[in-house]
């Protein structure tokens, strides 16, 4: 059972790198929402997008990933692994949502927005790294106690169900 529930944390990742390449596949100004408010204010002033674009990218992103994502946890826990206690269901949640979490940090933030030239907004250049020190602790320490806390809410909801 937790060789399956790793591979289910494999596939959330991969499904968030999809997201992400469909997302910078025209550029990275189009996922400009995830950068910190001085790329996004550099972006704004140089005519690369505006404002208001930056805000309906951010919320069709959260209103679409968040929930699908929650889903996809819900489906494998619940429905394909047949999670029917809450512990059971809350450690399924807590190992697929942190091999995502793993995934993000080390292969999305680390290498492919630090090292690759693909998340390189023309013009902001001068304010990489993109993902800060301080920020990286910050994501670090949410992917640990968020993801337990998300957890214990989708257990929740799976015990609903």
């Amino acid at each position: 059972m937790l060789l399956q529930t790793i591979l289910e944390g494999l596939g959330l990742g991969a499904l968030l790198i999809v997201v992400c390449a469909i997302g910078i596949r025209k550029g990275a100004v189009a996922m400009v929402h995830l950068y910190d408010p001085k790329v996004q204010e550099r972006c704004i002033a140089l005519g690369l997008t505006t404002k208001e674009k930056i805000k309906r990218n951010s919320l069709r992103f959260k209103a679409i990933c968040v929930p699908g994502y929650f889903a996809y946890v819900l489906i494998c826990v619940y429905a394909i692994n047949g999670a029917q206690m809450f512990w059971s269901g809350f450690w399924q949640c807590f190992v697929i949502l942190s091999v995502m979490n793993l995934i993000d940090r080390l292969f999305i933030d680390d290498y492919w927005v630090g090292h690759t030239g693909a998340w390189v907004i023309p013009g902001t250049e001068d304010l990489t790294p993109y993902i800060k020190k301080t920020e990286k602790q910050k994501k670090w320490l949410f992917g640990t106690f968020g993801m337990a806390v998300i957890s214990l809410i989708l257990a929740e909801i799976g015990m609903l169900l």
